[in-house]
């Protein structure tokens, strides 16, 4: 325990810790994508390695993002928030407006509508050749956009007034949108959201009147769609479901788990991914993991998830800027509340929601998001002050800042306090906190005082 604290005491723990773990994670993900889709894939294209080739392709695409992410300064990402924010709700509209118009044609599967270029299929949008899925962006913006004002409003937040505008409003007008297609995504974004509020130091009443307005809300939404009142269905009352109609790929999946045992069948010798688990490559690919690699596979993934978890709030408590504070918070609950909903809804202790399992499962638009966030908590760590000196200290070649990442500005004494209780939240927030800085400054003006008295005192001797 002493070398683990010695360890993870150093500056750039969080830095390397974060760097491993997603690494890791991605590695994790393209083993058991090509391992869940090859033999689907050599079925339809006489090749295995179809869809790896496309998430690979995907990660390097995320890649990219992450290493530009990780590049930019912090005033950079409160310059864009609002943009990306309006964009991606711009993208949920058009997404929205196609999916309803399009089920005006009634039967079990309607045909998607098509103006010119733009046609929806079910969550994804499809501009031309281009495809992606709209509420992924959604959730970065809606993250950097309330850490943004909430930081801009500082201590005035204690005042419930100051969330309804325009914070307010506007998460909710973007979890409805999000939520008439992708109920589970705005389950994500309302977990994130509460993150960024629950770091800003919001009080709980506030969050005592969210949970109200949640409860209505996902009620009206699971109602207004069968098949997710049959999802509701299934997770209540399982043993009277029936296993041939909406609960078949919950029940495939608890089979493929009960079949993995300890170890494992082995890694490509899962018999589920023959037709038998209904996306297994994406939605249950948790249930694949268990089914090939045991309980010890599960064990490893659960084990990175909590590291980066952990890395998260570590970043988030140790940043001196608020804003980077909220970001690092909502972020983190909302790549490890979306794995915690995916493997949940695999083994049954939540209703399946869809959802991706994050730098896991397949799908190109979740996974460059989710890098691309991975790239701010990057920037993030070697934010922290102990990491942000030694950097300085002892600064890496010139060619490997020009190619990696520059160095991060260096903290000046008593700036993230200025900084909080200028347009701060948190514990700057607190009268604790303030009546630290009113005793400092008694103190400062005491010394002054002391000071000038001496310099008098020298004046009048001479």
């Amino acid at each position: 325990m002493a070398a683990l604290r010695g360890l993870l005491d150093r500056p750039l723990a969080s830095y390397y810790l974060l760097l491993a773990s997603l690494g890791l994670l991605l590695v994790f993900g393209l083993v058991m994508v090509f391992s869940a889709t090859s033999v689907e894939n050599f079925r339809e294209t006489h090749s295995p390695y179809t869809s790896l080739i496309k998430q690979s392709t995907w990660a390097v695409v995320g890649l990219l993002g992450f290493w530009f992410c990780q590049r930019l300064p912090m005033r950079t990402y409160r310059g864009i928030a609002r943009y990306v924010l309006i964009v991606s709700m711009v993208l949920m509209v058009v997404l929205d407006m196609l999916t309803f118009l399009g089920g005006l044609s009634g039967g079990p599967n309607p045909t998607p509508l098509r103006l010119g270029p733009l046609h929806a299929d079910e969550n994804w949008l499809y501009i031309g050749p281009i495809q992606g899925q709209p509420s992924e962006l959604g959730k970065l913006g809606l993250i950097l956009w309330s850490a943004d004002i909430l930081t801009r409003k500082g201590t005035k937040i204690a005042n419930w007034r100051e969330l309804i505008t325009p914070v307010f409003p506007v998460a909710l007008l973007l979890l409805g949108l999000v939520g008439y297609s992708d109920f589970g995504t705005m389950t994500c974004l309302f977990l994130a959201f509460l993150g960024v509020l629950w770091a800003a130091g919001v009080q709980k009443r506030v969050f005592a009147v969210l949970f109200g307005a949640a409860v209505v809300g996902m009620t009206v939404l699971i109602q207004a769609a069968p098949y997710r009142m049959a999802r509701v269905t299934v997770f209540l009352d399982p043993a009277h479901a029936d296993r041939n109609g909406p609960a078949y790929q919950f029940f495939q999946g608890l089979y493929a788990i009960a079949d993995g045992g300890w170890f494992g069948v082995g890694l490509g010798r899962g018999p589920s991914k023959w037709g038998l688990l209904p996306n297994g490559h994406n939605d249950s690919i948790f249930a694949v993991i268990a089914e090939e690699l045991g309980v010890v596979g599960c064990l490893v993934l659960l084990v990175l998830l909590a590291v980066l978890a952990c890395t998260g709030l570590r970043i988030a408590r140790r940043v001196e800027h608020p804003f980077r504070r909220l970001v690092a918070t909502g972020i983190t609950c909302w790549l490890v509340g979306q794995a915690a909903i995916n493997i949940g809804g695999v083994i049954g202790i939540m209703p399946m929601t869809g959802v991706p399992l994050p730098f896991i499962s397949d799908g190109g638009t979740a996974l460059v998001v989710a890098l691309g966030a991975a790239g701010i908590l990057t920037s993030f760590a070697r934010a922290e002050p102990d990491a942000a000196r030694a950097l300085h200290a002892r600064p890496p070649r010139r060619w490997v800042q020009l190619v990696w990442a520059p160095l991060p500005p260096l903290p000046q004494r008593g700036a993230g306090r200025r900084a909080s209780a200028r347009e701060g939240t948190g514990a700057s927030a607190r009268p604790g906190a303030a009546a630290s800085a009113r005793t400092g400054r008694a103190r400062a003006a005491g010394a002054r005082a002391d000071n000038g008295g001496r310099a008098a005192g020298g004046v009048r001797q001479r």
